[in-house]
């Protein structure tokens, strides 16, 4: 009797470069590293072929003609949150790479850059964001921490206090857990970047402070507006770090 070995699903990329040789180049390349490949030329025609084809990554020019790649992310996210998406542009000053990370991208790279270190960072990238299979979530119990008025479904990317569920991004979750797992106490900026980003240079800037921003909206009720004292909060020590001080009553 014959058994075929099933092979490993190919990693999908979806590249969206509007330089025609820029592309050739990279559909080239990641297809001769074994990846399956979508090209696209603008934002419009990726906007509408992420909804037919089902990719892993998407390595995303910011400038492109009609809708730009800003917006192409916004729309990329609105459809999965958790969707990773690295930048891939000529722009390289610490505003633009700020302005980057501040919109959402899981990593940012410069022109010009070689081939082999693209591919390096795509991968971590996918590590970074990789999900456990249906079958291991079966198997595994979920993760949930309780504190405050608050339940944090880890494993579900859920935030609940009392009838209200809060459904988190990936990162968010990663973020309130290490704040959780340090409960008052301070946890450094840079452990927070290297934990959730991976310690990547390009991690700088504001996107911490974004991401932490919209967690204290998560956390936020309204007892907050009475003079009592917060039984949650997350804390900023200027220059260091945050804490999640919780009071327990």
């Amino acid at each position: 009797m014959n058994y075929r070995m099933r092979s490993k699903k190919r990693t999908t990329v979806m590249i969206v470069e509007s330089s025609q040789n820029i592309r050739s180049v990279l559909k080239k390349f990641f297809e001769n590293s074994n990846y399956e490949v979508f090209a696209f030329e603008d934002g419009e025609s990726a906007v509408r072929g992420f909804r037919r084809v089902k990719c892993d990554i998407c390595l995303l020019e910011t400038d492109l003609p009609g809708k730009d790649g800003y917006r192409v992310l916004e729309e990329l996210r609105k459809m999965n949150s958790d969707f990773p998406v690295i930048f891939v542009t000529s722009k390289d000053s610490k505003e633009d790479k700020i302005k980057g990370f501040t919109a959402g991208c899981d990593d940012y790279v410069t022109k010009p850059f070689s081939t082999e270190e693209l591919q390096l960072r795509m991968e971590a990238v996918l590590k970074r964001c990789s999900k456990p299979s249906r079958y291991q979530m079966l198997l595994t119990p979920d993760i949930v921490y309780f504190f405050g008025d608050f339940i944090f479904n880890y494993s579900e990317l859920k935030l609940t206090r009392g009838d209200t569920v809060q459904p988190l991004t990936r990162r968010e979750a990663q973020l309130l857990r290490i704040l959780y797992e340090n409960m008052n106490r301070l946890v450094p900026r840079e452990v927070m970047r290297k934990e959730i980003w991976g310690g990547t240079k390009t991690a700088k800037g504001r996107s911490l402070d974004v991401y932490i921003s919209k967690i204290r909206g998560y956390l936020k009720t309204e007892e907050d507006e009475s003079e009592k004292p917060l039984k949650v909060e997350i804390v900023s020590v200027h220059g260091l770090g945050y804490l999640l001080k919780v009071i327990d009553n």
